[in-house]
């Protein structure tokens, strides 16, 4: 059946699509972005809610096309190439684009405390850092917290590096002394990667309730989140000039020794 043609970048839709580039535009409309199959894929299982999806016939790859096929056509307009080129996020993007209804980020007075490590950013202000630790958290088999994060989670850049587990139900969102209330109340030890850190990563235990905290990507922790750490942690540097690493680096060397400790006692 042939899809309902869209060929003016002044429609509706595309005008619409344009606006989910930015913040502002996201939260006023409730809806983001999602311009790579295999992402929209992924929120599509985890129980997103399509609105509409721009098809670019030209653009669309195999996995373009099987996932179009999948999708209500009365949901798909089809475009060219150029209303795809000023509706996308993407500067190439492919052929399929869609438009989704976000979900609240639940607040952690919904999470339930487990004796198992979480993953708690600080702040963080780079999309591609955030994507990259929620993707390693997941792997990693962690539950997040964004803490103070003004960033949202359908900013387009976390969700394509994220390869879409921002999707997951395992992330919740609270404020400084809302995180550390939490972690008080439900005996959570809280550990932190930290230049004067004086613990070896490798001597930390991990395990249990272990909350690993990381900071902002140019300073690293404040002097609040410093006062209420348990242990203050150094990664091992043997090098001759590196001493420090990249935010999403620290955090899966992090997650990745909590998995190893975990997975020695089972």
């Amino acid at each position: 059946m042939p899809y309902t043609p869209i060929t003016s970048t002044q429609n509706n839709k595309v005008k619409l699509a344009v606006k989910l580039r930015g913040k502002r535009g996201r939260d006023q409309e409730s809806r983001f972005l999602v311009d790579y199959h295999r992402d929209m894929e992924r929120a599509l299982h985890h129980g997103y809610q399509l609105d509409f999806a721009l098809y670019c016939e030209a653009l669309a790859s195999e996995d373009d096309n099987v996932l179009v096929t999948a999708l209500p056509n009365h949901r798909v307009y089809e475009v060219p190439e150029s209303v795809m080129q000023k509706a996308a996020y993407r500067q190439n993007p492919g052929g399929i684009l869609g438009v989704m209804h976000q979900k609240a980020v639940p607040h952690i007075q919904q999470m339930t405390a487990h004796d198992k490590p979480l993953l708690g950013l600080v702040n963080l202000q780079k999309p591609g850092n955030i994507g990259a630790l929620l993707r390693t958290a997941d792997a990693t088999g962690f539950t997040t917290l964004l803490i103070d994060t003004t960033l949202d989670l359908y900013n387009p850049n976390i969700i394509r590096s994220s390869t879409g587990t921002c999707f997951l139900d395992t992330i919740y969102h609270a404020t400084t002394q809302e995180a550390i209330d939490f972690f008080r109340q439900n005996a959570y030890r809280v550990i932190s990667a930290h230049l004067d850190g004086t613990t070896s990563l490798f001597d930390t235990i991990l395990t249990g309730r272990s909350a690993i905290i990381l900071g902002t990507e140019d300073i690293g922790l404040d002097a609040i989140w410093v006062s209420h750490c348990d242990t203050l942690v150094k990664i091992p540097m043997i090098g001759h000039i590196a001493d420090s690493l990249n935010v999403s680096v620290s955090g899966a060397v992090f997650m990745y020794e909590a998995l190893r400790q975990r997975l020695a006692t089972t």
